[in-house]
């Protein structure tokens, strides 16, 4: 590239020209709260999406790790891109570019049958790969005890409270499975009335309900249809209340906390109305 992004390190500078010396930019799709850089560019004709770590962010190898193990059922029907280069140490990898726009504030965030697509999808992903883990549930909660150590806006009295009821749960064995870990419509495509998928950052194996959270936050909330479709299309409903309430008050609580870290204040407010939410459920 003649001029290479100057926020990249000098390792994935000299990855990115040894890949793409003729590339330039198209568009930076960067979301800006994190120190991560995502761009597209063109090269020859073709387009591309170059994804980059900064220090303080651990998102490509998941990234590599899900395109070496689990993308296969989604790149076979053309719902996943495909990956071109990537380099772990330098945390940077090159994918070719998915025709689409982001469903996030579109009409197909409106349609069911978008839903009903991404259930099929995540069903597609989830089947791959189950394991029973013994240690899940307790690395989970002491993850989250520690969070709550942290710099966060949450009453003390509400603190206390989360404290009491994340200690007290016991930590079972689990079955996990491939998990994406934003499934949401800020990452889905769509394209002549198809889903894609994209952003592989979060990537792992968690319980299959992990990856409902997202949408129950907000989607399944705004209209009952999209959570109907959705469970057709998946197939089935996994959420058993005692894990699903465990799951929901955990991403509620570490919303957030991070978006605070971060200076969010939208997602923080969604963060404290999950919190909410689910101990309005639970104790329903």
């Amino acid at each position: 590239m003649a001029t290479p992004p100057a926020q990249l390190s000098t390792a994935q500078r000299a990855l990115l020209e040894q890949w793409l010396p003729d590339a330039r930019v198209v568009r930076d799709h960067s979301w800006g709260l994190v120190d991560n850089i995502v761009l597209e560019l063109e090269s020859g004709g073709d387009r591309f999406i170059m994804k980059a770590d900064g220090a303080m962010t651990q998102h490509i190898e998941r990234e590599l790790d899900a395109h070496a193990k689990w993308l296969s059922p989604w790149l076979a029907i053309g719902r996943a891109p495909r990956l071109v280069a990537g380099d772990r140490e330098a945390k940077i990898l090159l994918t070719a570019h998915l025709p689409g726009e982001l469903v996030l504030g579109t009409s197909a965030q409106e349609d069911p049958e978008t839903f009903r697509q991404a259930g099929q999808l995540l069903a597609m992903l989830h089947a791959q790969a189950r394991r029973t883990d013994a240690s899940y549930e307790a690395q989970e909660n002491a993850k989250l005890l520690r969070n709550l150590d942290k710099e966060h806006r949450i009453a003390p009295r509400r603190e206390a409270q989360l404290r009491d009821i994340v200690s007290s749960w016991t930590a079972d064995p689990v079955v996990l499975v491939p998990t994406h870990g934003d499934w949401q419509p800020r990452n889905w495509l769509v394209h002549e009335g198809r889903i894609s998928v994209i952003d592989f950052g979060r990537s792992a194996m968690r319980p299959a309900v992990s990856d409902w959270l997202r949408l129950e936050a907000r989607d399944f909330r705004a209209d009952p249809a999209r959570e109907r479709a959705f469970v057709e299309g998946y197939g089935a409903d996994p959420r058993e209340p005692g894990a699903w309430f465990r799951e929901r008050l955990r991403e509620a609580i570490n919303t957030a906390i991070w978006a605070h870290l971060v200076g969010d204040e939208a997602f923080e407010a969604q963060g404290h109305e999950m919190i909410e939410r689910a101990l309005a459920t639970h104790d329903a």
